[in-house]
Parts: C-alpha cells; structure tokens; sequence
C-alpha cells in the first residue's frame, strides 16, 4: 500500500477514537472540553501498563478505564450536581493532564525511558486498532440511527424534557454515554505511544485533542462525516511532517501549524451546516421548567 496512505489512516485512528467519543457525549447534551488531558492520561497510563505487563491490549483497556472514570465524573457533576461543563470540563483537562504528568515521572523518573513494542500490522500494512477505529465508527453510525437505544440517546441530546416524559432515564442515558465516550478518548491517546513513539511525553498529543473537537463539529456530529474529517485532518498531518523532513525551504513553524490553518479553513464553512444537539452542553433539571 501507498506510504501515505498507510501513514494518514494510521494517522486518523486517534483523531477517530476522540472525535466519536466527543460525539457520544455529545448526542447525550455532554460537551467535554477535557480530550487534551484524557488524550495525556491514555498515553501515559496505556505506556507504563504496557510497560508493566508486556501487552498493549492490557494498556488499551486500562487507559480506557482511567479514561472512564475522569468521563463518569464529568457526567456525575452535571448531571446530579449541575454544575457548569464547560467548568468542570476544563478542571478535569488540567487534572487528567497532571496525573499523567505525575503517574509517568514516579513510575519512570528521570531515567531514560524504555520502549514499548508497537502494535503489530495485521493486514496491508496496518494494525488492528485501524480496523477497530473504523469499524467503531460504522457502529456508531448504525446504532444512532438504526436502533432504538440509538433514537432514546439522540433524543436525551435534543430534548430532555421530551424524554424523559416518555420514560427514557435521562440521567443513567447521560452517565453512560460520558463515562464511554471519555473512554474511547483515553484509548485514542493510549494509541499514540503504542504506534507512533514507543514512548511517553508531556508533549505526545500536540494538540490533537483540541481538534478533535473541531472534528465533532465538523462532522455535524454525525460517526459517518467524523470518519470522513478525520481522514482530511490526518492527511493534513502527514503533510506536514512530510515536509518539516523534505528539506523544503519552509520555516518549520509555519509548516507544523499547517493542520490547525486547516482547522479553522474548514470549521468557517462547517459551522454554517453543523447540525449541534439542541441540548449540547447544558444540564437538565427534571423539577424546573428552565434547562441551564
């Protein structure tokens, strides 16, 4: 297979992992802002596992369980507590990057880390968290719009008041869907070590967490068009690492924020067709008239 097509599907899978998980919460009325954080705290926590017990299946599910937890406090304190999400969502940006700071340098100090074995390629070149990532999205897509488990959650997001006047539980609907979709945001951080350095590093995310964000807008919060934009926002990516190691006559900084120049490119016209969840980022509260 093409080196650059194997390098931007390889690429997307992070993007993938994060942006559908963005968009999980999302549909339920959860908007996180922590994927920066949970990205470091699935990479630091998917490494020293791996590390620890020679298998990055094990990492990948643990990072997802840490991911979970910080995603089911998010939840707990809007949902039970009411609190701010965007608030709560930043704290636990900031928290979740710190304990990965943290867990990473009592574990391995300042000592030369060690390396972990890549995932192995399974087919064409790729490894099984590609087919994983993608077929996660077709799921996604499928279970939204094709069963009813998909229908009550898209409606949490639309309008809460109308489901739960139909019996739906709101609040165990929200739970749910934050506490999986921080999940799958870990894991895609915990993929980045386990293919692209073998190691940690405060700095591994680079910023792919914040346009995962962009990603869920710019798929109108839809698992088909994230798929989509994931796979322009890597190729965007590999482009400019491309030619950071071509020797082009670039300066180095203006090649690096080439991915975020396209970012907002895109997000300028996608915002204009973005279908957001009508009740995206506030709470409910099944006793007042008034949603905030």
């Amino acid at each position: 297979m093409n080196e650059f097509l194997v390098l931007t599907i390889t690429a997307m899978v992070p993007f993938l992992f994060v942006a559908q998980g963005t968009m999980l919460s999302g549909r339920a009325g959860i908007f996180s802002v922590s994927q920066e954080g949970l990205m470091l705290l699935g990479a630091a926590v998917g490494y020293l596992v791996s590390l620890q017990f020679g298998s990055n299946a094990v990492g990948l599910v643990v990072a997802g369980l840490a991911g979970a937890v910080f995603g089911a406090a998010l939840a707990w304190a809007t949902t039970y507590l009411r609190m701010d999400q965007f608030v709560v969502g930043l704290a636990l940006f900031f928290l979740a990057g710190g304990t990965a700071s943290l867990l990473y340098r009592v574990v391995i100090g300042e000592d030369e880390p060690p390396r972990i074995p890549p995932l192995p390629d399974v087919a064409l070149g790729l490894d099984a968290l590609v087919y994983v990532a993608v077929a996660l999205s077709l799921f996604l897509w499928w279970w939204l719009y094709r069963t009813d488990a998909g229908m009550r959650l898209r409606s949490v997001g639309e309008n809460p008041k109308a489901a739960d006047s139909l019996g739906i539980n709101v609040t165990r609907t929200r739970m749910i869907a934050g506490t999986v979709g921080a999940a799958l945001m870990a894991i895609g951080g915990a993929y980045l070590p386990m293919v692209f350095s073998g190691v940690y590093a405060d700095g591994i995310v680079a910023g792919r967490g914040w346009i995962a964000i962009a990603l869920a807008f710019f798929g109108g919060w839809r698992p088909q068009f994230i798929l989509l934009g994931s796979a322009f926002f890597a190729a965007m990516d590999v482009l400019a690492q491309k030619a950071q190691v071509s020797g082009l006559a670039i300066p180095h900084q203006f090649v690096a924020m080439l991915p975020y120049l396209a970012t907002l490119l895109v997000m300028v016209f996608a915002f204009r067709w973005a279908l957001v969840p009508q009740f995206l980022g506030r709470n409910y509260d099944r006793e007042s008239r008034i949603v905030g």
